[in-house]
């Protein structure tokens, strides 16, 4: 999957106050709906925390892909969440999300959505791509990270 498809600068927060889990993915939706990509904020938080209840998408390393699958989208909506001092998402290893990606889908397709979970996961098991988005200075740097 092309992630330049899906992500660009103004989905990119480095100024994230969420102090929990279910306070970031309400900050990152809101943030989603203020830019017109999401058009029902409560199904849209319903189908990430439905998602989060089931197991949580902390992974290991830092890092936290939050999704779900939803009518109120056409497309696939992502943004990225960088938050240095790490945020406690009940990761793997026990280590607090300092890289956050969240994702929405369509509930009627389910490739968009698996492809960009799956591309997302591969790049951040890569130690060098996570260190250039926690050192990136910008926004448009956290994205090259991650789109190349």
């Amino acid at each position: 999957m092309n992630l330049k498809k899906v992500l660009s600068p103004e989905l990119v927060f480095t100024d994230l106050e969420a102090e929990d889990k279910d306070g970031l993915i309400t900050e990152m939706v809101d943030r989603l709906v203020a830019r017109g990509l999401l058009k029902d904020r409560q199904s849209a938080l319903e189908a990430v925390r439905e998602r989060e209840a089931k197991m949580s998408t902390g992974m290991q390393n830092g890092i936290a892909i939050p999704h779900g699958k939803t009518g109120t989208v056409e497309q696939l909506v992502a943004a990225v969440g960088v938050k240095p001092e790490g945020i406690d998402f009940d990761s793997l290893d026990g280590r607090p999300a300092r890289i956050i990606i969240m994702t929405l889908s369509p509930a009627d397709r389910t490739g968009p959505h698996i492809q960009f979970i799956a591309e997302v996961g591969r790049l951040l098991s890569r130690e060098e791509v996570r260190e250039a988005i926690l050192s990136a200075r910008s926004r448009e740097e956290i994205l090259r990270a991650l789109t190349g």
